[in-house]
């Protein structure tokens, strides 16, 4: 699995002290139980739900491709809510 992302952008969600983690880190989601369902149609965007490093985060990706085949291209990432924990719970 190949992932994308804007590494500013990236940087920036680090320095959030409620976020505080990166588009690096939060690829161990994809590695473990996550929930995954659609975000939006228009840009197709997905909404992942998993455990990192004890937290749970959601990121909303996108499915692309380009010369190499497909890749997630990470749009951003939070901390879940108590509704994307109950749908993490629900469905993993």
């Amino acid at each position: 699995m190949k992932f994308k992302f804007d590494g500013r952008k990236s940087a920036k969600v680090k320095a959030d002290p409620r976020r505080q983690i990166d588009f690096v880190e939060v690829q161990e989601i994809w590695l473990h139980p996550h929930y995954v369902d659609c975000r939006s149609d228009d840009p197709e965007q997905f909404r992942a739900i998993g455990w990192v490093k004890g937290t749970l985060y959601s990121v909303i990706f996108e499915v692309r491709e380009d010369k190499e085949g497909e890749y997630y291209h990470i749009v951003t990432l939070w901390k879940s809510t108590k509704q994307e924990l109950k749908l993490y719970e629900e469905n993993s």
